[in-house]
């Protein structure tokens, strides 16, 4: 479940892999699953993020994504949040040797 994810991080979110095209997808507060890490619901402590999981993972949610867990998310600043890992990174922008790919070729 939180396999990305130290055990005393602050901050976690959901990540998941949609089943219709492999998309990387984040859980957002409103109960979707969105694209684009920024509308990803963080939360704050551990029982908050075990909580956001258990939300993100419904009876039948393998219907629509698979492989969800929990990752570190850091504070950004003014930027909000970030993925803590360099994997999450990547998985949040696309492909680290064309930036003409993937998500950061949208930014």
């Amino acid at each position: 479940m939180a396999q990305h994810s130290a055990k005393g991080a602050r901050f976690q979110a959901v990540t998941a892999n949609r089943l219709t095209d492999g998309e990387v997808v984040y859980f957002t507060a409103d109960g979707q699953w969105a694209e684009n890490f920024t509308a990803a619901e963080v939360v704050e402590g551990a029982e908050a993020a075990l909580a956001l999981f258990a939300r993100a993972t419904p009876a039948d949610f393998e219907s629509r994504v698979l492989g969800a867990y929990l990752f570190e998310v850091l504070e950004d600043g003014a930027a909000g949040y970030k993925p803590a890992s360099v994997r999450e990174s990547i998985r949040a922008k696309g492909p680290t040797i064309r930036l003409d790919l993937g998500k950061q070729a949208a930014i």
